[in-house]
């Protein structure tokens, strides 16, 4: 079938992209869905940071490829062997399928699935190979999702059945920022009730965690970053602290956070944030620096102040059992979605959403609609 979608050529494009147009919306055609496929038509789609990195070439991904990989929307056919998801159906999108069979998704972390992250790279579903094409030429997944596009063919893997009272403009957050930032807190750091708590980064991913701690009942929070706005944000989200990146930490808390979490994506930031974690913290990071950005710090202070430092990724835990129950806190009023979207716009605006993203000083969480 034709389908509307953001077409990447090439990356590292220059900016303003509202000018340049990296993103090209052009009509695609889909395969039908295969054995254990499922055709989607896209509501809602995400502006992350890992899309702009992708649009920028800070993080290489094979190209051409359809863009987009926080998404959610309404299942329009299922292909052979798909059981339990019908038409109708409301589904998010999860940005890294898990086989079930590797050690990984053994142990139970699916989020760490070995196999469906060689198809990420690789610009293929989790079975193998593209389903999208233009002009007769063959297209890239993004994450084995692509989703800047009106419809789009995904694995069952990469969808988890959401309720209808979640409105599914706000259920694309919940496959990325809230998988990302909530299980950071929750399944990377394990953070305890009572202890404290920094947040470095506080757009889509880092609110995400901001909340995870207040559900967590951290005390104090202190949030980190440069824009006013956000930081006004964090503090009406339950915040205790929000601070500018120049100051010192430990002016708000002696010694140091106990655990501290890194949502912006360079390694700058991440020296900050381990630095500022106390003597026996944790540091855990959850942004996504380009590959050849370098981490430095006292190697010894790992030995000497009894330090952790460990990544998350995709929450470190299990879509599958994690965003049913982050839907209940939303139902609880725990994790407001809705407070952590900026704007909505049109696909059409898609160029437009990076350069706003980019600039920082306006968005948090952008949703652009292909419907």
């Amino acid at each position: 079938m034709k389908s509307l979608a953001a077409l990447l050529r090439t990356s590292g494009q220059p900016m303003p992209y509202e000018k340049t147009r990296p993103l090209e919306l052009v009509e695609i055609d889909l395969d039908k869905p295969g054995e254990g496929e499922v055709l989607v038509k896209i509501t809602a789609a995400g502006i992350c940071h890992s899309d702009l990195s992708v649009v920028n070439g800070s993080r290489p991904r094979p190209t051409p490829l359809i863009g987009g990989h926080e998404g959610a929307g309404i299942v329009e056919e299922v292909g052979p062997g798909v059981k339990d998801l019908k038409p109708g159906d409301a589904v998010a999108i999860v940005f890294l399928p898990s086989c079930g069979e590797c050690e990984q998704c053994r142990e139970g972390v699916p989020a760490f699935c070995s196999v469906g992250s060689a198809a990420n790279v690789k610009g293929e579903l989790i079975r193998g190979g593209s389903r999208i094409s233009y002009k007769g030429e063959k297209i890239h997944h993004y994450n084995g999702v692509s989703c800047y596009s009106q419809y789009m063919v995904l694995d069952r893997r990469s969808l988890i059945h959401v309720p209808s009272d979640l409105p599914i403009e706000l259920a694309a957050i919940f496959g990325c920022a809230f998988l990302t930032g909530v299980g950071a807190v929750r399944n990377g750091a394990k953070v305890p009730a009572g202890a404290s708590v920094g947040i470095w980064g506080l757009g889509g991913v880092g609110m995400a965690a901001l909340l995870g701690a207040v559900v967590a009942k951290a005390s104090p929070i202190i949030a980190i970053d440069p824009v006013p706005m956000k930081r006004a944000l964090a503090l009406e989200l339950g915040a205790d602290i929000a601070i500018d990146p120049s100051e010192d930490i430990r002016e708000h808390i002696k010694g140091g956070v106990e655990y501290a979490i890194e949502a912006v994506g360079k390694a700058s930031a991440l020296k900050h944030a381990y630095e500022s974690t106390a003597r026996a913290g944790t540091t855990v990071t959850v942004g996504l620096p380009a590959p050849a950005d370098q981490l430095s710090f006292s190697a010894v202070s790992l030995v000497t102040d009894v330090k952790t430092l460990k990544g998350s990724y995709l929450g470190s835990g299990d879509p599958r059992k994690d965003i049913p129950e982050f839907v209940q806190l939303w139902r609880d009023g725990k994790l407001p979605a809705e407070k952590l979207i900026t704007k909505t716009r049109p696909l059409t605006e898609v160029n437009e959403s990076m350069d706003e993203l980019d600039d920082a000083q306006k968005v948090v969480r952008q949703i652009v609609q292909p419907h």
